[in-house]
């Protein structure tokens, strides 16, 4: 059995990682190619491309790397023509993802989209390309699927991989030891993995840390950096302000983990602070120009997923262009002079976590596709 399998976000290959080493389990001759990132590559994928190295985000960015993204799937194309795999998997990533699905659909090659989209809540009318290329939708949202088969896609819920993953991670004993400091509340900011969300997002969230430190003296600041350049480029946006401040990378659940609460940039790492119950401030900053689309195309009431899931505001949210320090700032403060206020939203979200933190996402999909490989005819290319 040949597979395909492409993740084009550091979140991606984390969730295609985990998918592949299942894969395997289930069934051990299968052979893996695909497009991602390191963590696919160490689970035993070979890599045609390194896609998550062009992980770019809104039109600009994207308009871009134009040609590049057009070279990228010209070569995934030749190579699915060539070897023909089973079925390709597809985590996330629309936009280039759209092109290689209905690439390999014109291929008679099956297609499976693990971890969607969220095209429910910012680009609804994308479920007809989901419709046109899709043979069926892995949907990690409990509410998913029923939206998708309404709109006459095949879907089932298989849960969120990150909770797999969450799951299965073991902390730093003694970078923890080394951290905690009677005394001393810690406050985790995690300003996101991609190089823009840096950019945009790390400015506003150091700003909001002044205005803490101004207040709370005592109160110390982790940063969590996914890579080392991302660590790197927050010591420049650090510069000379006067903060009891360390940046680390790869740290970032310990980061979590030690925080009395944090403040961070909106994506998948909601769900990493919903899962260690952390009461968590949410920003998503990015240029002025690409504001208003998100405000005419977003069709739900929050950008968080947590929100979403509890259907409240359970952690604050900010969407735009302007600096929200203050009011990041604001809600942290608050925690930390009114510890029944934390300590009944970390009731609500360990309430929450009880609901939806179910592990053995990645089991149940490898199990979904390889029952689409054995039990559905392959159709011949158009």
């Amino acid at each position: 059995m040949k597979l395909f399998v492409s993740a084009g976000e550091p979140s991606g290959d984390l969730h295609g990682a985990s998918l592949i080493r299942e894969l395997r389990r289930q069934h051990p001759d299968v052979a893996l190619t695909g497009m991602g990132g390191p963590r696919m590559a160490d689970a035993g994928c070979e890599l045609i491309y390194p896609l998550c190295d062009l992980a770019v985000v809104g039109i600009w960015q994207v308009l871009a790397n134009l040609s590049t993204f057009a070279s990228i799937l010209n070569q995934a194309t030749t190579h699915l023509r060539r070897n023909r795999p089973d079925a390709v998997v597809l985590i996330d990533y629309p936009g280039f993802h759209w092109h290689l699905a209905a690439a390999a659909h014109s291929l008679g090659i099956p297609v499976v989209y693990f971890v969607p989209p969220q095209i429910w809540g910012w680009a609804r009318w994308r479920v007809n390309k989901m419709r046109r290329s899709v043979d069926r939708v892995l949907a990690s949202l409990p509410f998913e699927p029923e939206w998708y088969r309404q709109r006459g896609v095949e879907a089932e819920y298989v849960g969120h991989p990150y909770f797999d993953e969450l799951a299965g991670q073991r902390l730093d004993p003694e970078f923890m030891e080394r951290q905690r400091r009677p005394g001393t509340p810690i406050v985790g900011i995690l300003p996101g993995s991609r190089r823009s969300e840096l950019h945009y997002n790390l400015p506003t969230l150091l700003n909001a840390a002044e205005r803490i430190h101004a207040e709370r003296p005592d109160v110390r600041f982790l940063v969590g950096c996914l890579k080392p350049e991302h660590a790197e480029r927050a010591r420049q946006a650090l510069g000379d302000r006067r903060l009891p401040v360390e940046i680390h990378s790869g740290r970032t659940p310990e980061v979590i983990e030690l925080a009395h609460s944090c403040m961070a940039c909106s994506g998948s790492i909601s769900l990493e602070l919903l899962y260690r119950r952390k009461p968590t401030a949410i920003i998503y900053r990015q240029h002025w120009s690409v504001i208003p689309l998100g405000y005419i195309f977003k069709a739900v009431k929050y950008i968080t997923l947590v929100n979403l899931l509890a259907d409240k505001l359970l952690f604050p949210e900010y969407f735009g262009a302007r600096c929200y320090g203050p009011e990041l700032s604001g809600h942290v403060l608050d925690w930390l002079a009114n510890p029944d206020k934390h300590a009944a939203l970390v009731d609500e979200l360990g309430a929450l976590r009880e609901q939806v933190a179910e592990p053995g996402a990645c089991e149940r999909a490898a199990g979904r596709v390889l029952e689409l490989v054995r039990t559905r005819p392959r159709r011949h290319a158009a």
